[in-house]
């Protein structure tokens, strides 16, 4: 069976306005002034990697188990399907694919985004960015990865997989282009016509 991988934030789900009302509630709680603008403006890196813009190292790892905590209850209800995702997971499985999200985010958030979203995919591995990501992808002889982040380029390179961008994340086309990918979309309303013709033109099962 052959796998197609996605990423999640801002690839199949708009965690926007659900990851800024928990950074919110963390800089209430912590008494720490955070900017929710920048922070969703550059979704993808680990969330250790963003909490160090804002507060001393000693108390990063704290306030990251306490942001776990907030999520369910904050952000999974206010997180929204991105346009197409639907559609592009529904075309993967119509032509007997199997798909994996491979995401920064934890597992567990993960899981029960997807469960909320109410998108079926078949596998889902977490916590990891960039070519970490690879062994994974590797892992599953994954066809194709898509994603919306320059790092998610690197992820594909490492799996040894096709890298498919959408520009719905912070890069624009001409950015993810440039950093070498090898398919570029507007955002997963394309991919049904893309993933259809390059299905005519390889060995895909």
């Amino acid at each position: 069976m052959c796998f197609v991988g996605f990423d999640l934030d801002l690839t199949l789900a708009d965690t926007r306005v659900g990851i800024a009302a928990v950074y919110d509630e963390l800089s209430k709680r912590l008494g720490v002034p955070i900017d929710t603008a920048a922070v969703v403006s550059r979704l993808g890196p680990p969330l250790e990697t963003e909490l160090a813009y804002w507060l001393p190292e000693a108390e990063i790892r704290a306030a990251a188990a306490l942001y776990r905590d907030l999520y369910a209850g904050i952000a999974v209800p206010a997180t929204s399907v991105m346009p197409g995702a639907r559609e592009a997971l529904a075309a993967v499985h119509d032509a007997g694919g199997s798909v994996i999200v491979v995401t920064g985010k934890n597992t567990a958030d993960a899981k029960r985004t997807l469960d909320a979203l109410d998108l079926p995919v078949e596998a889902v591995e977490g916590s990891l960015f960039g070519a970490e990501k690879g062994a994974s992808l590797a892992s599953f002889g994954a066809a194709a990865y898509v994603g919306d982040h320059v790092a998610d380029i690197a992820a594909a390179r490492a799996g040894g997989t096709v890298s498919v961008t959408v520009a719905t994340g912070p890069y624009t086309a001409g950015e993810l282009r440039e950093h070498g990918a090898d398919v570029v979309l507007g955002d997963l309303t394309e991919f049904g016509t893309w993933f259809r013709r390059w299905r005519g033109e390889t060995s895909f099962t």
